[in-house]
């Protein structure tokens, strides 16, 4: 079993509970001498749903990607090189955690995978002095001539979150 954070949050994870539909899954990494590896996610997984595609993005450092959501698709993310924040909002109206927070500091120092609902507001930002690596393995594929993306602004919204240094 994976160490866990408070509350049986995972470690890295700043929220008062977990937001409705978001679920984790704390990596292992196999090393040996030839290097290392890092399953992230399979499809006997309890949280796989189905394959859509697999990307790569990539974050200079302090750069925020975010706000944005999904109408359909459900995001798997993780972080394999560098360190991001990855920080969800639930502004879904019906929902039982709707304007909760979840902020999740993932990467080489803390190998999760974030699994995120369709709806839910999210955003990353790397943390550190190197870029951040991103890899997302959504449910569906991207449709260029209709993407299920939505974007609100990372800094002029009323979504209660400041993407500044928290240095306390």
């Amino acid at each position: 079993m994976a160490a866990q954070g408070t509350g049986g949050l995972p470690r890295g994870v700043k929220a008062g509970k977990l937001i409705d539909g978001v679920s984790t899954k704390e990596l292992r990494l196999i090393p040996d001498e030839r290097g290392y590896l890092m399953e992230m996610l399979r499809a006997d997984d309890g949280i796989f749903q189905k394959f859509g595609q697999v990307y790569l993005s990539v974050a200079y450092p302090g750069v925020v990607k975010g706000w944005h959501y999904h109408k359909v698709q459900t995001d798997y993310f993780t972080i394999v090189k560098g360190m991001m924040k990855v920080v969800l909002y639930d502004g879904r109206p019906d929902s039982p955690t709707h304007g909760e927070v979840n902020e999740f500091f993932v990467g080489e120092l803390n190998p999760l995978l974030v699994v995120i609902p369709p709806g839910v507001l999210h955003g990353m930002k790397a943390i550190g002095g190197a870029p951040g690596y991103l890899v997302n393995c959504p449910t569906e594929p991207y449709n260029y001539d209709k993407p299920d993306e939505y974007r609100v602004d990372p800094h002029e919204t009323d979504i209660p979150y400041d993407w500044s240094l928290d240095e306390g």
